[in-house]
């Protein structure tokens, strides 16, 4: 390790790992290149067909990387893999047949190893050189259906080497925007890669750290705390900006992670929304401010508030004499429901199947709803608890608008919980005033003049530009996130290590999960920024933008 790195605390490897790579080096690794899968969707799996465990009680299976047995887990009592690491020494390293990951038998756990990645990405690249069909390079421009790391050591013969080489040189003359790099996947990960990809090139946020404001080798000479999380990011900015096109692999990242986030810590699949939230938590955690002027984080001058924040305003009036009670919290993202149709349907069978649109979505989350019995008002005018409506609405608009489609709800009837495929039509161009305070205060009241208590004031632009969609395919207990990036009004998908040239009627119709949009003025000079991989020095082409550096 560099000295500049030495305060960062490396994930300790497995030892039984360590172990078996020392007396047996990649001869395993090597053996399973034959039986991996790859799903049209890019899922990777080990072939089955002829393999079982001899007594399989269900769960997960496992493959010896020494004898090529197989054994299965289903839980802690029938855990089949633990049972023969215990009888037959040196054994305990397998891989994971549904997903093709390492797993260590005795620490009960997947272990992540660069070299397995190498070996697996390896065969893919294998694969995308035979299909030439499919049209690698066309027309001189990157055409990949999929793409993964280059730089691989895995035994080849000479031809596959050429072949390889030549795909390297035609994909490094290819004219991507600056940034566009591919994330591997650590196992179940893509959650975090999407995310990463969506916050990489927020204008704002991007800016930020591109003009070296918070510049991880002297955050970590000047502190004392060996886990800062906005110095992994800044080395994450500083790796996909390098120029480099090879998949990059965040495992640094995701270790801090994990160590500040220790209840969502495991190599299970975890909620996109649920990790933009957290990883912004962490940031403010970091750089926020502790005053109490800043109690409630409103006025936070950390760059997760100053890009992502707004204000949400609710008002509560009373039915009876229509006295209004307003009260003002911060949010980092807002959250739309899927069901305009059907909102206060409880059962699945009652919800229709209908497209719906972005702006029915934010009509349902302006529109007065009517508060339970258990939820009523205690009037300042009526000295009394009455019933009251409530009411939504925008005071403060973010610099980057994080938008959270709630696709995954739950059955109190049936007690089950699903995913809902519903497509949402969304403006690529969106103009937030018709939800501003200012504006569903006036719609109230009607034409009548009256003081808005500043809420015009709070408010610098209202047109956003949408610049990343993220979005979730399959089901709900084993889905795949992606996202698409708007860069220079081209979109591209990035799905982990691959990255693709798509038009935009492939982004219309993706099922949108977390919607990203930026102030069109930042949406512009975001765009002007962004060259291809030959373009000039970092230094010259981020300059800091008044408001958001």
């Amino acid at each position: 390790m560099s000295s500049r790195n030495s305060l960062f605390t490396i994930p300790r490897p497995c030892e039984h790992l360590v172990d078996y790579k020392m007396k047996h080096g990649l001869k395993g690794y090597n053996s399973i290149q034959d039986l991996l899968k790859f799903s049209p969707c890019g899922r990777i799996t080990i072939d089955k067909s002829q393999t079982r465990c001899s007594s399989f009680s269900g769960g997960r299976l496992f493959m010896c990387l020494i004898c090529s047995s197989v054994t299965c887990c289903q839980n802690h009592e029938s855990n089949h893999a633990l049972l023969r690491s215990k009888s037959v020494c040196g054994h305990e390293i397998g891989v994971d047949m549904e997903r093709a990951e390492l797993y260590c038998s005795v620490c009960c756990d997947q272990v992540y190893d660069l070299e397995f990645d190498r070996v697996v990405m390896c065969k893919k690249m294998l694969g995308l050189v035979r299909n030439g069909d499919n049209g690698v390079v066309e027309s001189g421009q990157l055409r990949l259906s999929k793409r993964r790391r280059l730089d691989f050591g895995a035994d080849l013969g000479s031809e596959s080497v050429k072949r390889l080489v030549l795909v390297s040189k035609q994909m490094s003359k290819s004219c991507l925007p600056l940034g566009l790099r591919g994330l591997n996947n650590l196992g179940n990960t893509c959650f975090m890669n999407s995310v990463l990809q969506a916050l990489l090139h927020a204008p704002p946020f991007r800016n930020y750290f591109l003009s070296d404001r918070h510049n991880h080798e002297r955050c970590r000479k000047t502190s004392a705390d060996r886990l800062c999380l906005p110095c992994d990011v800044d080395v994450i900015f500083d790796a996909v900006f390098s120029g480099d096109r090879t998949p990059y692999s965040p495992a640094k990242f995701l270790y801090s992670w994990w160590q500040h986030s220790e209840n969502l810590a495991s190599y299970e699949q975890q909620d996109a929304h649920e990790f933009f939230i957290s990883m912004l938590d962490r940031i403010h955690d970091k750089l926020g401010k502790s005053s109490l002027a800043n109690k409630g984080n409103v006025d936070c001058q950390c760059i997760a508030h100053r890009v992502f924040s707004g204000i949400l305003r609710s008002d509560v009036t009373c039915t009876s004499c229509g006295f209004t009670s307003s009260t003002y919290d911060p949010c980092m993202d807002i959250s739309l429901d899927l069901n305009t149709g059907a909102s206060a349907a409880a059962d699945f069978s009652s919800r229709p199947k209908l497209n719906e649109t972005l702006a029915g979505c934010f009509d349902l989350f302006t529109k007065p709803e009517r508060l339970g019995p258990d939820q009523k008002l205690y009037c300042e005018n009526c000295h009394e608890k009455q019933d009251a409506l409530k009411q939504m609405s925008l005071k403060k608009l973010p610099l980057v608008l994080c938008l959270h489609i709630k696709r995954f709800e739950h059955s109190p009837i049936r007690k089950m919980s699903r995913k809902i495929d519903r497509h949402l039509q969304f403006p690529f161009s969106l103009d937030m005033r018709p939800y501003l305070s200012s504006s569903i205060v006036k719609k109230r009241f009607g034409n009548r003049m009256f003081s808005l208590e500043g809420e015009e004031a709070d408010v610098s632009s209202t047109e956003f530009e949408v610049f990343a969609v993220v979005t979730h395919t399959g089901m709900l207990e084993s889905g795949h996130y992606a996202t698409y990036l708007r860069l220079r009004n081209q979109w591209y998908k990035c799905d982990d290590a691959w990255i693709t040239e798509v038009d935009e009627e492939v982004v219309r119709t993706s099922q949108c999960y977390l919607m990203f949009y930026v102030q069109k003025v930042f949406y512009h000079r975001g765009s002007e920024d962004l060259g291809c991989q030959h373009m000039s020095p970092l230094a010259d082409a981020f300059v800091p933008i008044a408001g958001c550096c």
